[in-house]
């Protein structure tokens, strides 16, 4: 029989089965986000999927962001790492990729983005800009500190040595946490999320979405939001105050986090994208992960080139260098009438 694509609607049961039992199904891919996009940021979204003999072979998430200031665009998914069709066979993901381009056109926005671990064969554009650090972790505590290189191993020695402790934050309107990112986002010269969107994202995955606090003394220094899937944690969403550089705070942080992990059964820790000769790419390499390319390929619908909607693109510097220099109430306010746009 051929495959038929629909639209998901409310049964998301069928959806979560196929991308939890799917080697290529990832977090992102959760029917949850379907939600998440439209209570937190009002995107209109396109969760398709195909069948065939009334079962579910293949699905592909995806949402527009529109706006006057950054352009139109249809995603898979923003605000995500990974995204692009997951299917069973090569006649599922082709009939998934022809209805994303058919709808593209359709809604005419600039480009069809699919974030993509392994690239799709075709005619795309693709942006080398992100690498994703990936790795099986241990079980034994020191094995694990093991094989993060020597000179981290010391940053990681330092923050314990420094008395650090870390604490799961269970509170659901994330008010701790919220005040470490937010300030960390603005001191890197970036919008912030509303704190309405950790809020949802805690209500909408549960368990599957925890907050680990840092403190020295009585005082928060930095805080991370992971995300859980099948055995892998996801460490998404991580801010630090200027104290944790003194103190190691940050490499205490993901240390804490992997070893809490590990004792959970845990037995991937995916430390994320980063763009490419960034700070960041460097910290997760000194860690021992190596850089995976992530490939992002675009469908041009109206757009005569690749969006360079990031800080690496020269002509946000300036805005860059004046959102460092906001005060932080201001920062906070103004910040999410952006980010909803930033997927």
């Amino acid at each position: 029989m051929s495959v038929r694509i629909r639209e998901l609607t409310h049964q998301s049961q069928a959806w979560d089965a196929f991308v939890r039992s799917h080697p290529d199904g990832t977090f992102f891919h959760l029917a949850a986000w379907k939600t998440v996009l439209e209570s937190a940021f009002g995107h209109r979204t396109h969760y398709i999927y195909a069948e065939r003999d009334g079962a579910v072979v293949g699905v592909l998430p995806l949402a527009e962001v529109k706006s006057l200031l950054f352009g139109h665009h249809l995603s898979s998914t923003p605000f995500c790492v990974y995204g692009g069709p997951v299917a069973v066979d090569a006649e599922a993901a082709a009939a998934l990729v022809d209805e994303a381009r058919r709808r593209a056109e359709a809604l005419r926005v600039e480009d069809l983005e699919l974030r993509n671990l392994r690239p799709l064969s075709g005619d795309w554009e693709e942006k080398d800009l992100y690498a994703t650090f990936r790795k099986t972790i241990s079980d034994d505590v020191e094995t694990n500190l093991k094989a993060i290189p020597r000179k981290q191993r010391a940053m990681v020695r330092k923050g314990i040595k420094a008395g650090l402790e870390s604490e799961e934050d269970p509170d659901p309107a994330v008010a701790r946490f919220y005040r470490v990112y937010s300030e960390s986002v603005r001191n890197l010269g970036t919008p912030v999320f509303s704190r309405r969107y950790f809020r949802i994202l805690k209500e909408t995955f549960g368990r599957d979405c925890r907050v680990l606090m840092v403190r020295h003394g009585e005082e928060d220094i930095a805080g991370v939001m992971s995300f859980y899937f099948r055995d892998q944690v996801l460490p998404y969403y991580g801010g630090s105050r200027p104290a944790a550089r003194r103190l190691k705070g940050n490499d205490f942080m993901y240390w804490e986090l992997m070893r809490r992990s590990a004792g959970e059964g845990i037995r991937f820790f995916d430390f994320g994208r980063s763009k490419k000769n960034t700070g960041a790419y460097s910290f997760k390499k000194n860690w021992g992960f190596e850089p995976e390319p992530l490939h992002y390929q675009y469908h041009l619908v109206r757009a005569q080139s690749v969006p360079e909607v990031n800080p690496n693109n020269p002509k946000y510097q300036r805005f860059i260098r004046a959102w460092k220099r906001l005060p932080l109430p201001v920062a906070n306010t103004l910040g999410p009438l952006l980010a909803k746009h930033l997927g």
